[in-house]
């Protein structure tokens, strides 16, 4: 199993980012997928998820903001992230899963580093 991230960089204040996860191995299809974030000095915690009917729960501190979406013809899972703040600044992993986004269940990529800065 392989879930490979990308699309972090450095983004200043109010700007936008698109990530990316790319996973094989799985039966794309049936999981829900997640995006999780661990700032430095914090617990890894929960972004967005989607799962495998298209119910996309939110954090509430990126509701508005961020956007999860999937698309199963490319087992591909995104992470639109607008308006983007100092404090959305971490590495944000994606995860795969076939239960609820609690935990530290299902696998993981190796995560991509977002940084929000001017």
């Amino acid at each position: 199993v392989q879930l490979v991230e990308s699309g972090g960089e450095l983004a200043q204040p109010g700007g936008s980012l698109k990530l990316s996860c790319a996973a094989s191995g799985i039966n794309f299809n049936i999981h829900a997928m997640g995006w999780y974030r661990q700032a430095p000095g914090k617990q890894r915690e929960f972004v967005a998820g989607i799962t495998r009917g298209g119910n996309t729960p939110y954090a509430d501190s990126v509701k508005g903001r961020f956007t999860i979406s999937r698309d199963n013809a490319k087992n591909t899972v995104f992470l639109q992230m607008n308006s983007l703040k100092p404090e959305d600044t971490a590495v944000y992993y994606c995860n795969a899963r076939l239960g609820p986004f609690v935990g530290r269940n299902g696998f993981w990529g190796q995560g991509t580093q977002v940084t929000v800065s001017s």
